[in-house]
């Protein structure tokens, strides 16, 4: 879809005559360098990077990406070199006002958990990256929202930037990598869960540089790109097992850009062995496709496009719910959704009008 933005200039989705505002809940934001936290970290952190040419920043992905504009989307490539996603006003032309979206959910892209030595380091970093969102972007556009930065190494540490962000409404999540060296569901990071639901916040799995396959980095970035969802798989496997949903009874968690049609087999081979393994996790008073029907939903992008449209809406029907699913576009990538085009005809107009606005409207209680 890497030209879908330049041929829809002529409006926002509409449902027959009626204008649908839609909700976004994966948008990019980017820091120009990592010296823009610069004002908003005290020392000793501030000099590692004033004086540090060499720091970039937390790891990023790996691979030289094999198209001329990179990861971006054409339309958003800067003029001036500056990363896509860099630019408010790029975002607020190409994705709110084109599109009639509101709020739009900014997931960032820059995480310290990936940065695995100088634990105290990677907490500034965090809590300054989240002042530097809410100066940079929220102060300066009402129709986005966003997700706390967090350092999950320590954990502790974590909870405390949640319970300091997370006092501005603004911020509707706090994010997560979906990497395998962090496995969530163990007690260990159980703060990060306990403040979330104190600041009735949803916990969001992305993405970040650290995701890796089951067989680490493979050769080509299109095996890495079809590989991934493995992470989230096993994340919320790791949820539920244990017992995260049994001892936060009010939290809810995102998929982000995880894809989804995994989870009917996810929830089938996970509630067999349930039945005949359930002694060895007493905690877990459920079965598996439960908590995950209830408390969990996933992001459209990136969506799998059968052959025969019908497949995919059966492959959705499966998993037992209309309300798990909400759009995203995830700009400004190559792979960028446009609310025009993400659905396929398959899916009815009120199944769509959930997805594209009510399912996160009700999540997030926007």
């Amino acid at each position: 879809m890497a030209d879908v933005l330049r041929e829809e200039r002529e409006g926002v989705f509409r449902d027959g005559g009626e204008r649908l505002s839609v909700v976004d809940v994966d948008v990019h934001e980017m820091l120009t360098s990592i010296r823009d936290l610069i004002p908003y970290l005290e020392e000793p952190w501030r000099s590692r990077i004033e004086v540090n040419d060499g720091f970039k920043g937390p790891p990023g992905n790996p691979y030289a990406f094999p198209q001329p504009t990179g990861v971006a989307i054409q339309d958003a490539v800067t003029d001036d070199g500056s990363p896509a996603g860099s630019k408010l006003e790029m975002v607020q032309e190409q994705v709110l006002d084109r599109y009639d979206i509101e709020p739009a959910i900014l997931n960032s892209l820059f995480h310290p958990t990936d940065h695995q030595i100088q634990p105290e380091f990677a907490t500034a970093l965090a809590s300054a990256y989240n002042d530097w969102i809410v100066e940079n972007w929220l102060d300066r556009e009402e129709r986005l929202r966003s997700s706390i930065t967090v350092a999950a190494q320590e954990p502790h540490d974590a909870a405390r930037e949640i319970d300091r962000a997370g006092s501005d409404p603004r911020f509707v999540q706090v994010i997560l990598p979906a990497v395998a060296h962090h496995v969530f569901g163990k007690p260990y990071y159980w703060p990060i869960f306990e403040a979330a639901e104190r600041n009735d916040l949803v916990v969001a799995f992305h993405q970040s540089g650290g995701t890796r396959t089951a067989v680490g980095l493979p050769p080509y970035y299109i095996e890495w790109h079809t590989a991934i969802s493995q992470n989230w798989q096993s994340q919320l496997i790791s949820l539920v097992a244990h017992g995260v949903f049994d001892r936060f009874e009010e939290l809810k968690v995102a998929m982000i850009e995880s894809s989804w049609t995994w989870v009917p087999h996810l929830m089938w081979r996970f509630d067999y062995n349930y039945r005949s393994l359930r002694r060895e996790v007493p905690w877990v008073k459920r079965l598996p496709s439960e908590y995950i029907r209830e408390r969990v939903k996933f992001s459209t992008q990136p969506m799998e496009y059968p052959e025969n449209p019908e497949d995919l809406y059966r492959m959705f029907e499966m998993i037992g719910s209309d309300d798990f699913l909400m759009f995203a576009t995830d700009y400004p990538h190559w792979d960028f959704d446009s609310p025009k085009q993400a659905l396929p005809h398959s899916f009815p107009r009120d199944l769509q009008r959930k997805i594209l606005r009510e399912n996160a409207r009700e999540f997030y209680d926007f």
